[in-house]
């Protein structure tokens, strides 16, 4: 224990000495603490990427036993959660085929209502690569560009039409519909399906990833900025949400860098409290601002210092996983070897999206 701790010691004073780094464009340790705990969560995302491919693979040749399958894969599946949320609601029972999705769809609404869109600029693995890929974009291009308002408006409004189509559809299923659904063939392995799509890109789907690769190099946060129901859902709960970015006027020196850095292009430095539902809690601006008392976080009256922020964000995400784990509402119910039947048969007609109009319960 001795020996690993002396391992060790060398590496985390050097991660305290880069957190605790004297502030500066960039270099605010506010920046320094989100981008290290967003790409753990990226790290998480990959380790659970290679173990959901070992099970597949295992599944679909029959190697018994099979490696455990993380649960935590759900993740992908946001609207598989909102179905399960919804039953969840009206029956009082939490539905096994994919509860992880719904846990997790629930920790990301909580965290909007408290903390903002913090599940977009903290958790999200998309987010990161979205901010990554601007970055790149900045380096090749000098910038990222800005569409004209007659354009950015109209697509801006394109993840807000999304999201209304899959509400409505889900506000129309009762408690049978959504069982109906969440029991299908394709729900309970719409994980699998997800993962064979994006490892078995066809022409069309290329084309698209692709052309959201280049667009993300382009214009910071193509894709959450225009095509993201998920986001546009946490933005309007975030609306609700006593935590905001607060402006001092007196303070302020007008300087602008809070409108360049915004990931998502608010007018921080003529606003007094950003409210904004684009607002994703990524502190950028309290980063680069180079007034003290110009831009701050506050609940209410209190200000918030951003090592509560992040503190608070953990406890709640990583509480609420912990305590789905130790009530049993974490792992699905599915076994290996319907898995592995499943699996070995998912390129059949049963397992093709089974659509909406069969699972209204009208």
């Amino acid at each position: 224990m001795n020996v690993a701790s002396s391992l060790a010691a060398p590496h985390l004073h050097r991660l305290r000495s880069w957190l605790l780094q004297p502030t500066g464009r960039k270099a605010h340790r506010s920046w320094r603490l989100r981008n290290l705990i967003h790409t753990a969560f990226l790290g998480v995302s990959v380790v659970i990427g290679v173990m959901f491919y070992r099970f597949v693979r295992a599944a679909a040749t029959g190697s018994f036993p099979l490696p455990d399958r993380p649960a935590g894969v759900e993740s992908f599946l946001p609207i598989s959660g909102a179905m399960g949320l919804k039953h969840w609601w009206l029956t009082g029972t939490l539905n096994d085929i994919h509860p992880a999705a719904t846990i997790i769809f629930v920790l990301a609404l909580v965290l909007a209502l408290l903390l903002r869109k913090s599940f977009c600029s903290w958790i999200c693995s998309v987010g990161w690569l979205s901010e990554k890929l601007a970055a790149v974009g900045r380096r090749l291009f000098g910038r990222n560009f800005r569409l004209h308002p007659w354009a950015d408006i109209p697509l801006r409004g394109l993840k807000y039409f999304v999201l209304g189509f899959f509400a409505v559809e889900i506000w129309r299923m009762n408690a049978v519909a959504l069982g109906a659904f969440l029991n299908t063939p394709y729900n309970r392995v719409a994980d699998v399906k997800l993962g064979l799509f994006f490892a078995n890109l066809g022409g069309v789907g290329l084309g698209i990833v692709v052309g959201l690769v280049v667009a993300s190099l382009l214009v910071q946060g193509a894709w959450c900025r225009y095509l993201c129901p998920y986001g546009a859902l946490l933005g309007l709960f975030s609306r609700l949400s006593p935590v905001r970015i607060r402006r001092d006027p007196v303070s302020c020196t007008n300087c602008g860098l809070c409108d360049r850095v915004c990931m998502s292009r608010l007018p921080v430095s003529t606003s007094i409290d950003m409210r904004d539902a684009e607002c994703t809690g990524c502190l950028d601006c309290l980063a680069v601002c180079p007034a003290q008392e110009a831009l701050t976080l506050r609940a209410g009256p209190k200000r918030v210092p951003v090592w509560t922020f992040a503190l608070l964000l953990l406890a709640i995400y990583l509480g609420g996983y912990v305590t789905a784990r130790g009530l049993g509402l974490w792992d699905t119910a599915i076994g290996d070897l319907e898995y592995a039947a499943r699996i070995q048969n998912i390129h059949g007609p049963e397992y093709g999206h089974p659509g909406g109009g069969g699972y209204r319960g009208d």
